[in-house]
């Protein structure tokens, strides 16, 4: 499959490692094609670089990886007619550490990024997913209580959501039983809210490698 990844930061490039091991023909898209961190993440693993709109153009499945201030513009750049009919994985929040620790949503309440993407792209199959877990738990989340710790996804497209359940379960190895469907794409307003209590936690314990488990009585 040829995944495009928007974003050369090191999200992008742990979801893009993880993905080029098991076989899969990776792109890293930046604004700038000639990113030193997308040039030199691409000859370490054989994979391709290039600007947002060719990273878009060449992939069959997108992530989007981008800081989510400026997913919105990372998507224009890329071109809204590159994302029709495809399915593109939403993992940024929309965090503003301008006023320090801890942070602020840019959008909340009665709105999400997710929503803006998907408002943003009409043909495309949004589904908000991995943005409630650390970069290194993404792709190995066996490393927090034997990988049995909860991840959220939300989306509008029910047969997108579950192609997104299947790759996260063979390509990240997540345990099916733990991927939680909570719905349509505004859902996604809760899921990047959570972020803000797992940075509390954060700074609480002083370790990025949080995760949550959901009880039901």
């Amino acid at each position: 499959m040829n995944i495009g990844i928007l974003g050369s930061g090191i999200v992008g490039q742990t979801l893009g490692s993880g993905l080029v091991t098991n076989g899969h023909k990776v792109m890293l898209g930046s604004r700038d094609a000639a990113s030193t961190n997308a040039i030199k993440w691409a000859e370490t693993n054989d994979a391709q670089h290039g600007t947002f709109s060719e990273a878009a153009a060449f992939a069959d499945v997108l992530f989007n990886c981008t800081m989510g201030a400026f997913s919105l513009e990372a998507i224009k750049l890329a071109g809204e007619g590159n994302f029709r009919n495809k399915i593109l994985i939403d993992v940024a929040n929309p965090i503003d550490f301008s006023r320090g620790m801890p942070p602020r949503l840019t959008i909340g309440n009665d709105n999400s990024l997710g929503e803006e993407i998907q408002k943003l792209l009409p043909e495309t199959k949004v589904v908000k997913a991995l943005n409630t877990i650390n970069y290194e738990l993404m792709v190995n989340p066996g490393q927090l209580n034997n990988g049995h710790i909860d991840l959220f996804i939300c989306g509008n497209d029910e047969a997108a959501k579950i192609t997104v359940t299947e790759l996260l379960v063979k390509e990240f190895a997540w345990k099916r039983e733990c991927i939680v469907d909570l719905g349509e794409i505004k859902h996604a307003r809760s899921t990047e809210s959570m972020l803000l209590f797992l940075i509390s936690l954060t700074m609480k314990y002083g370790t990025f490698k949080n995760g949550i488990k959901i009880h039901r009585c």
